[in-house]
């Protein structure tokens, strides 16, 4: 092979870090001063058409934030376990939501120092306005 040069590491790993492109920075729906996340936080996303529909059905809301695309709830960690959000709400663990443009405006902030609107009427209220069953009442197949 004449013409041929071999390429060191160093040339290799340069090569590879300029097709690198670093991740877009997380979003993460933070906890307003004054209040504590014991529990941890995670989000429940719907679109926001369902936003206004969603409210009324719950008996305590917590924080809500909003951009013109979705509406978060914070829930406690871990509040997807054994639940099927059903689509079109989406489940983000650690807050974080990935594909906002911006951070999200905070729209409702509860009384007291706890931030989290209760998973199961939230998971209820999501099922009942997506006409979905909700993962405990569904038929067992074998």
């Amino acid at each position: 092979m004449t013409g041929s040069r071999a390429l060191s590491l160093n040339t290799l790993v340069r090569l590879q870090r300029g097709l690198f492109t670093p991740p877009a920075p997380l979003r993460r729906l933070p906890v307003p001063d004054g209040m504590t996340a014991p529990m941890g936080c995670d989000a429940v996303a719907v679109p926001a058409r369902f936003g206004p529909l969603v409210m009324p059905r719950l008996p305590r809301v917590g924080c809500v934030y909003a951009d013109e695309a979705h509406w978060w709830w914070l829930v406690p960690s871990d509040s997807d376990y054994a639940l099927e959000w059903p689509a079109p709400a989406r489940y983000d663990t650690g807050a974080v939501v990935p594909d906002a443009p911006a951070s999200p405006g905070l729209i409702h902030r509860p009384d007291g120092t706890l931030p989290y609107t209760p998973p199961i009427p939230l998971y209820l209220a999501v099922c009942r306005l997506t006409d979905t069953t909700p993962s405990w009442s569904r038929p067992v197949t074998a």
